[in-house]
């Protein structure tokens, strides 16, 4: 462990572990936190909350959490193929299917664990079945800046349990640049092989960019490869993105059959983190077959299901969006709002969604600027410095309104005067 003390000292002195706050109670986007160091408490505005459309506090999505621990109690004590499958995971797959338009789906507890159960089921399948005999290599192609639960999933695809176990071919794993369609093609072209089961996997929304995938332009190379397989994680898409916070699919005027037909197997991964008010993940896909594997997997049998207060938010939250979406028009203008403000004030926004990275000079660090602005103007926004290039991320939602955003664009201007002259950004962009 020397080491490790040795190396989280550096980190520490070197100021690269982040702040972190203690949250006592929220009211929607006002938030009152404590300064562990200090135990100074404070009420700010948050601008670094995934809740995009402000479900976290609805009555009756908190409700259904209550009436779930009433009829179910708190867990649900095992695993969904022994004990632990309830109703409320027969809805919820339901209702996501619905929404998702592909009509089988698979709940997890979180993300990670249900992308690492995609690739494992894809790749080496489950267990060794007698008389059955896989032959036949994957290539997968992830985009370079995807999430790290993707990175996590495909780095170590060759050699996870279900490799050991089933004795698979071989998984070969290629990067291609940042929602570069040329560059997917090109590597597709030098890579796959004849007989190669073929995937494709990117975030839908990227978290620290805010930039979407070039999904129709992506379809339009994967057709040149019949039965390949397109994996968007739509952790910040869902909730988001279309007229009804669809997705991407939804975004682009896409729908998942029209894939299907073209000779395409789209899978979605649904997140419950950001839109839902909850925690956990889904996987749906039209191959039922695909989805009773993953209910099968190490990442399904090897922990307990979804509990059924999380369950009941996530349940209640998508209904919510549905029977509302002017949840999600309100989350767009928002966005529109926010971005435009901060462009006319001469800030460097990235992206286009609700996730908004701002970036800033180099030698500026965005931890001072996001600090200033906290202890200052009662501002609470994310920066970014340790998991990627220097920025402030904020996240606008459906709950602001123009006087927060306007507040907080001002509270900007101010810390930047203070801290650097406006022209040091252009510089640094161009």
């Amino acid at each position: 462990m020397q080491v490790v003390k040795e190396y989280m000292q550096r980190c520490y002195e070197s100021g690269l572990y982040p702040d972190k706050y203690v949250c006592h109670q929220k009211w929607g986007n006002c938030v009152e936190i404590e300064e562990p160091d200090t135990g100074k408490r404070r009420r700010v505005l948050t601008f670094c909350t995934n809740d995009i459309l402000g479900l976290v506090h609805n009555q009756g999505v908190r409700q259904a959490a209550i009436d779930a621990i009433h009829q179910y109690g708190t867990s649900n004590s095992s695993c969904s193929v022994l004990s632990g499958r309830i109703d409320l995971h027969r809805q919820l797959e339901n209702e996501i299917s619905e929404f998702k338009h592909l009509p089988h789906t698979q709940l997890f507890m979180n993300a990670w664990m249900a992308m690492q159960a995609l690739v494992d089921a894809f790749c080496h399948l489950a267990i060794s079945v007698p008389g059955f005999q896989n032959t036949r290599e994957t290539l997968i192609l992830s985009d370079v800046l995807n999430h790290g639960c993707i990175v996590s999933a495909v780095v170590n695809a060759s050699n996870r349990s279900g490799k050991v176990f089933s004795h698979s071919p071989d998984v070969r794993v290629k990067p291609y640049r940042h929602c570069d369609v040329d560059d997917l093609a090109r590597k597709l072209r030098r890579y796959a092989k004849p007989d190669d089961r073929i995937m494709v996997v990117s975030d839908a929304v990227f978290s620290m960019d805010g930039d979407l995938a070039p999904l129709p332009e992506m379809l339009d190379v994967l057709e040149n490869y019949p039965g390949s397989v397109i994996v968007m994680d739509e952790a910040h898409a869902s909730g988001s993105l279309g007229a009804t916070g669809g997705g991407i699919y939804e975004h682009f005027g896409l729908h998942p059959q029209q894939v299907i037909e073209r000779g395409m197997v789209p899978l979605i991964m649904t997140t419950f983190s950001k839109f839902a008010a909850s925690a956990g993940a889904a996987i749906s896909s039209h191959v039922r077959e695909f989805i009773d594997l993953l209910d099968t997997s190490p990442t399904s049998i090897g922990t307990i299901s979804l509990p059924p207060p999380m369950t009941a938010a996530a349940l209640e939250s998508i209904r919510e969006v549905r029977r509302h979406p002017q949840l999600v028009e309100t989350l767009h203008a928002n966005t529109q709002y926010l971005r435009s403000r901060l462009a006319e004030e001469g800030f460097l926004a990235m992206g286009e969604t609700n996730v908004i990275p701002v970036l800033l000079p180099t030698e500026i660090n965005p931890k001072h600027f996001a600090r200033y602005l906290l202890e200052n103007y009662n501002i609470w926004i994310s920066p970014i410095w340790f998991i990627a290039k220097p920025r402030l991320r904020i996240t606008a939602n459906a709950l602001h309104t123009k006087e927060d955003m306007d507040r907080l664009v001002e509270a900007m201007v101010a810390t930047r005067d203070r801290m650097y002259k406006p022209e040091q950004t252009m510089v640094t962009a161009g």
